[in-house]
């Protein structure tokens, strides 16, 4: 089912790139710039794509000659709280946030602008707040219409874009469906960008969700955490495929789920070859990008985070130095409050024939980092 499609052009629409990614952890509290101090707030190390979000927004800020006070929180509100707290309490000239709960913060939000603090969502939409002055995120919707796209290139239907394929097999294909933790905003975008590529076929009968799991309730994964997706796919299979039958495609948000779903299906029998199933994923994790070359994983969605960091930055350098944020949408997030002013970025979807172009000529992996 599997197509090989070349996708030599497919990287060049992505953002000029800027800073050289980096795994390793980065120095808390860093910098001695004189421009001030700001706070970032990440939710946890558990996961690579957070570590190298918070080493490229420190690098970018300290460039800039900025302080800056990096937290991770490892997943816990609490924690989250009480860091931002400290930073309110330290003097943070601006904060920039990536919540664990985008819910929880409503509190904490008004100190800061009770002290003049102005506030950037990072990539996850901090809810039920007037106190967000900006959001700085990819384009979230695509990702899941993209996550959508993946799967169905694997399986013959479309090309990456979506186009239907002059030679698409009738199907039906098997398919199930993972989302993202229901206290994160991205994950209702990311599904239902995927559900608008896939509910028609899923209504004409090319795909069949067979457990009918077909709601974000039912497919959530809390925390985004990959044992739960793994343990979830392994009831999926004892309940509705142990009749022979077997599963084609399976939707997953983010390349940490993507690998835990993987393991439960080589654990159930399933074999890497021509026959395994369409895997999505989100985050060109380098342990998954090693599992698509692997034939494991079929794709993933790069976000790059370098860039992210760069908007992120730059937002806050525009409040603290008089000007005015650059935005590109006024619409789309509306955090239940207000509509808070956006800058999107551009995904790119990634599998093992543009992994070169897409993710190592730009630098953001090495050769070396996957294995080729």
């Amino acid at each position: 089912m599997k197509k090989n499609i070349l996708l030599a052009g497919l990287a060049a629409g992505a953002m000029t790139l800027g800073l050289a990614a980096c795994a390793a952890p980065a120095a808390e509290n860093g910098g001695d710039g004189d421009g001030g101090l700001i706070g970032v707030a990440m939710p946890t190390r558990s996961s690579e794509r957070w570590i190298a979000d918070g080493n490229a927004v420190q690098a970018e800020l300290e460039a800039a000659g900025y302080r800056v006070d990096l937290q991770y929180a490892e997943d816990d509100i609490p924690t989250q709280v009480n860091q931002i707290e400290n930073m309110i309490t330290q003097g943070a000239e601006a904060l920039i946030i990536a919540s664990i709960d985008g819910t929880t913060l409503t509190q904490v939000l008004q100190d800061a602008a009770d002290a003049g603090i102005p506030v950037i969502a990072y990539d996850r939409l901090i809810r039920d707040s007037a106190n967000v002055d900006y959001y700085a995120t990819f384009d979230n919707f695509l990702v899941g219409q993209q996550q959508a796209w993946t799967l169905l290139t694997g399986l013959g239907l479309t090309d990456l874009e979506g186009n239907p394929a002059a030679d698409a097999p009738s199907g039906p294909f098997n398919i199930e469906l993972f989302a993202g933790s229901l206290d994160d905003n991205n994950a209702f975008f990311f599904f239902n960008g995927a559900m608008n590529e896939l509910q028609p076929l899923i209504d004409d009968g090319t795909l069949v969700v067979k457990s009918g799991q077909t709601s974000i309730e039912q497919a959530a994964t809390l925390r985004w955490d990959g044992e739960v997706a793994q343990s979830r796919m392994e009831d999926l299979l004892t309940a509705n495929y142990s009749d022979g039958t077997k599963v084609d495609a399976v939707l997953s948000p983010y390349d940490g789920l993507s690998r835990g779903i993987i393991s439960a299906l080589t654990d159930a029998g399933y074999a890497v070859g021509v026959d395994f199933p369409i895997i999505s994923g989100q985050d060109a994790e380098v342990d998954s990008v090693r599992a698509i070359l692997a034939g494991e994983q079929f794709a993933t969605i790069f976000k790059d985070t370098r860039e992210l960091a760069k908007v992120a930055a730059q937002m806050a350098r525009a409040l603290l130095e008089g000007g005015e944020p650059e935005i590109n949408d006024v619409e789309t997030y509306d955090n239940g409050v207000k509509i808070v002013p956006s800058y999107l970025l551009g995904p790119v979807p990634v599998i093992a024939e543009n992994v070169q172009s897409a993710l190592v000529d730009t630098g953001y992996w090495t050769a070396a980092d996957l294995g080729l």
